[in-house]
């Protein structure tokens, strides 16, 4: 079964322009590495500029494992997570 994730996050003021760059790298990695990734997407909030959410959807529960442990992933945790001020929100879903 499909996994999906969806994760709310808010950045620093005025570090959304360098999280998207970051992010955009990370996801280019994702869509090069893992066959399992059905889904790796950004998007921001019209409401409030800082605010953003990733959309995510994977075969199943090993296809996330590999995603957690890519090095893409681990090379990227250090860039993204400084610009990261607060995670609002964090579900996993079942996909249908």
């Amino acid at each position: 079964m499909g996994i999906g994730l969806v994760v709310r996050l808010k950045v620093h003021p005025g570090k959304g322009p360098e999280f998207e760059a970051a992010f955009a790298r990370q996801a280019a990695g994702v869509r090069a590495n893992e066959k399992g990734n059905k889904l790796y997407q950004l998007v921001r909030s019209r409401e409030d500029k800082d605010v953003y959410v990733v959309m995510e959807l994977y075969d199943g529960e090993a296809d996330l494992a590999v995603h957690r442990d890519a090095p893409h992933m681990v090379e990227n945790r250090g860039v993204i997570g400084p610009l990261v001020a607060e995670r609002l929100g964090f579900e996993i879903f079942d996909a249908c």
